[in-house]
């Protein structure tokens, strides 16, 4: 089977099967705007769940849930209004418009993202319209943030979020004092981001409105390690480094985490740290370590906030390498540049373990040297003294106060001894951030297997939209009954259950495995006269007999629950 048909069968079991499908269909369709089904939902909220308990809860980390209509100021000040643009090809024949870096990659040119427009102009001279054929473009940067207004007043611009991120940035004081103000501090978010899309294409992976799980970690630049970093040391990553990529080579190393951080491959601790835990994420969601890999962003590549990025991205087959989630080292580029738009103080002050004593040269004007000394110019000086705090004279005097040049026989240095119970600092960030609906395709993907003709979708039972299946062999009142009593039975065990009763029971059975239900319970004849079920296994189509007061038991068992 090649590999494009594995992509194409899955979107239209997707489609069929209700995980999802293009949204607005009978008006056409609007690309890039998916609807997640029945099936959809419950996994990816299944996913979201197994998010919660690796990513926040063991870290006790917090989470808000922030608007998805942001003021045009916040992402001013953050940089996106300026930067989060795509180029734009317009054909001055036809006036059809494309993704510039799209038309140069589908005709095998690559460059690199976040290149120069006049660069991506000049390679895409001569390349044909796919519309008309012509070869003469006009190319731009296209803003790809959905603009709307705040009430009815034109000139109050917002824009519908591209990321969740900024929420908690702008939030940070309230949410620091929330968390009883101590560092490190996790925050995270699950919501929606939008991005306008010039050309939107590959089912879920360029999207106009996607789902986005993202966490924010603060911490204290002079105390960057990790506490959870010993958990992780000996996870082996597969990167491709900045160092590699800026040789254009292609080539993977596989190291430790521990190693990626000794060679300096990973800048900081809570990068690697949370690197390590996105490929562990991955793995449990069904894919293997071995089809996951970390790609370095180069320096014309990254965001404008990034000092480090890596890409997470997992193999598809049909699409190659997918981009799922980002780890970002953002440093202070967020709570300074709101800060500076602000005025408000985004640094935080945190108590020391250990008080220390600090000794520091301050200097001062002798005022009575300085009326002698300078005339009637000591006056200015002294009015420019009298503006600067203790903080101002801990460094060398200056040659010049006041417009006053300063003569050393005015200045007095003396050591004051100090005792610091706190300090101040404005937090850096790491960043890791992944794309829900992407995760949904790549587990789907990594799921597809064929049987005796027959697709099963073998998605990890913790992410399957049901744990069991239970449906009467026949629609007859006393067996759906009992079915019903059945399904609520287990329901009771905590367990998820979907319930059918229509065709035969092999095309019911077939149904289940195409949305990969782990187990199915079939109420027959022996379950009313002698109280067992048929628990059959959708991986190995293998059945058993089993009690009905045992059944809530097995079930667990075979699906691992404890």
């Amino acid at each position: 089977m090649s590999q494009s048909s594995v992509l194409e069968r899955v979107l239209e079991i997707a489609r069929r099967r209700g995980f999802f499908w293009p949204a607005y269909e009978t008006y056409g369709g609007s690309a890039g705007l998916f609807v997640f089904g029945d099936a959809g939902v419950k996994m990816r909220q299944r996913i979201e769940s197994i998010w919660r308990e690796m990513m926040v809860r063991p870290h006790d980390f917090l989470e808000i849930d922030g608007p998805e209509v942001v003021p045009e100021q916040v992402l001013q000040a953050s940089g996106h209004v300026a930067n989060f643009k795509d180029p734009l090809a317009v054909c001055k024949s036809c006036q059809r418009k494309f993704r510039a870096d799209h038309l140069l990659s589908d005709r095998g040119i690559r460059v690199v993202e976040g290149a120069p427009i006049q660069l991506i102009a000049e390679k895409l001279a001569g390349v044909d319209c796919p519309e008309c054929g012509s070869h003469e473009w006009d190319v731009k940067p296209f803003l790809t943030m959905f603009q709307t207004s705040l009430g009815p007043y034109s000139e109050a611009l917002g824009y519908l979020r591209p990321e969740t991120a900024q929420n908690i940035f702008v939030e940070f004081k309230r949410i620091f004092e929330v968390g009883r103000e101590k560092m490190p501090m996790g925050v995270a978010q699950v919501g929606r981001g939008f991005r306008n899309e010039i050309s939107p294409r590959q089912s879920l992976v360029r999207m106009r409105e996607f789902h986005m799980a993202e966490l924010e970690l603060f911490f204290d630049p002079d105390e960057p390690s990790c506490e959870f970093i010993k958990l992780v040391e000996d996870e082996e990553l597969n990167l491709l480094a900045e160092e590699t990529l800026e040789a254009q080579k292609e080539d993977v190393t596989s190291v430790t985490v521990k190693e990626a951080l000794a060679k300096g491959l990973v800048r900081t601790e809570w990068l690697a740290y949370f690197m390590a835990l996105s490929k562990l994420f991955i793995a449990r969601l069904g894919v293997p370590p071995e089809k996951q890999r970390f790609r370095a962003k180069l320096k014309g590549e990254r965001a404008h906030y990034s000092a480090q990025t890596f890409d997470h991205e997992v193999y598809i087959e049909g699409l190659g390498w997918l981009e799922v989630a980002g780890h970002a080292y953002r440093t202070d580029y967020d709570l300074s540049a709101h800060m500076k738009m602000t005025g408000a103080d985004y640094s935080v002050s945190v108590q020391l373990p250990n008080p220390k004593r600090v000794v520091k040269k301050v200097w001062s004007l002798d005022i009575e040297a300085a009326k002698k000394k300078y005339g009637d110019s000591w006056k200015r000086l002294v009015r420019a003294y009298s503006a600067l705090k203790e903080d101002d004279r801990a460094a060398d005097p200056p040659d010049q106060l006041g417009g006053v040049k300063l003569d050393s026989s005015t200045i007095r240095v003396q050591l004051k001894e100090k005792v610091l119970a706190s300090k101040k600092f404005v937090p850096h960030v790491v960043e890791p951030s992944f794309g829900l609906d992407r995760i949904t395709l790549a587990v789907l993907v990594h799921a597809y297997s064929a049987k005796d003709g027959r697709v099963v979708m073998r998605i990890p039972r913790q992410v399957a939209p049901a744990d069991v299946g239970v449906f009467p062999l026949l629609s007859r009142p006393d067996m759906v009954a009992k079915a019903q009593e059945i399904r609520l039975l287990l329901e009771s065990h905590g367990l998820v259950t979907i319930y059918d009763e229509s065709a035969s029971i092999g095309r019911r059975y077939a149904r289940i495995d195409e949305i990969g239900v782990p187990l199915a319970v079939t109420v027959d004849h022996d379950t009313l006269e002698k109280g067992t079920v048929t628990l059959r296994d959708r991986d190995t189509w293998l059945q058993d007999t089993v009690k009905v007061d045992d059944l809530g038991k097995k079930v667990k068992e075979k699906l691992g629950i404890t």
